[in-house]
């Protein structure tokens, strides 16, 4: 009666193994799932930075361009106004 009891034990054992082993898949998937999903989230996030640092970076550009024409234009007033000046002491002078 002994192989009876050794294979009964072998079955059992075997069954408790295929039972972790297919807990384990199952707890795997659930964290694989977990990781696309975090992932995808952060390729999303990726995507959104991506884009902000793109839309910054032509706003910076826009930027520049604005402040040396309004450099350039303070200049031309500046000198303008020193001509003016330079009027007004000549007439004073005179």
């Amino acid at each position: 009666m002994e192989p009876i009891d050794n294979d009964t034990e072998f079955l059992s054992s075997l069954e408790e193994r295929i039972l972790k082993a297919v807990e384990m898949v199952s707890t795997l998937r659930k964290e694989n799932e977990g990781l696309r999903e975090k992932l995808e989230t952060a390729l999303s996030d990726r995507d959104s930075a991506q884009q902000f640092n793109s839309e910054s970076r032509q706003e910076i550009a826009a930027l520049r361009k604005e402040i040396d024409a309004l450099t350039a234009e303070r200049k031309q007033v500046r000198s303008r106004i020193e001509k003016l000046l330079g009027q007004m002491d000549l007439l004073s002078a005179g």
